[in-house]
């Protein structure tokens, strides 16, 4: 079965018009901006503020967004007749995927604009940002595959946007508490150093193992979120 375009675009609108329906999905993208505007009012915004905006930008729209959207369509028994027809699962996933990745770039972008954040390196940062965009919308799409209701994907995602937009905070607790040695492997985490070491002259050569945590991140999602559709198919 070969890769249609059209197809992926049509679930595409589709999902759109749900989106603009959708009240309690669409206020959650205010949430990084009303934190974004706060900060911009500040003298002085750090390095860490500016990603605490951008990592629960990724948490609230990205994860989110995304797995309401999986979830919903679960609800209405929609998605079950699209794994019927004759859309393949790019299609199916990229057409969704598709949405929020927009969505995530938007958001993204005026927060940073909000709180007046210019990276030293645009080319290098832009690429981190949006390599880590699709690690977070894999994950809200296995968030979504896994729940049964936006209501229940709401609940399950929390603990998942708390993690990973607040989990560089308890970086300080490492040395006290060394079990959370594995939190400097979080790819939010990877992306504030990243970041930080952009702003003191580094090029890409010096940060080639932060992306490739990120990448991993987003390998090990993919195929999980793979793995599961592929059962949710065969259930159907």
């Amino acid at each position: 079965m070969t890769f249609s375009i059209k197809r992926m675009y049509a679930i595409f609108q589709k999902d759109v018009r749900d989106l603009t329906k959708n009240m309690f999905i669409t206020t959650t993208m205010l949430m990084p901006l009303l934190l974004a505007l706060f900060y911009g009012r500040m003298d002085e915004v750090t390095i860490d503020m500016h990603y605490l905006i951008i990592n629960l930008s990724f948490a609230a729209v990205g994860v989110f967004v995304q797995s309401a959207i999986i979830a919903e369509e679960k609800e209405k028994n929609t998605l079950r007749g699209l794994m019927l027809s004759p859309a393949t699962l790019p299609e199916i996933l990229g057409g969704k995927s598709l949405v929020t990745f927009v969505i995530t770039v938007l958001t993204v972008l005026v927060c940073a604009y909000l709180t007046g954040y210019e990276p030293a390196n645009y080319l290098i940062v832009g690429g981190a940002i949006l390599i880590s965009c699709f690690f977070y919308i894999a994950l809200g799409t296995l968030m979504g595959l896994l729940t049964k209701s936006v209501v229940e994907a709401s609940v399950v995602t929390l603990p998942v946007m708390f993690i990973f937009s607040f989990g560089s905070l308890f970086l300080t607790l490492i040395e006290e508490y060394p079990i959370l040695t594995f939190i400097e492997y979080l790819p939010n985490v990877q992306l504030v150093e990243l970041a930080t070491e952009v702003e003191a002259g580094a090029m890409f050569s010096d940060l080639w193992s932060n992306f490739a945590i990120i990448l991993a991140w987003i390998v090990v999602a993919s195929l999980l979120t793979v793995v599961v559709y592929k059962k949710k198919e065969m259930d159907a």
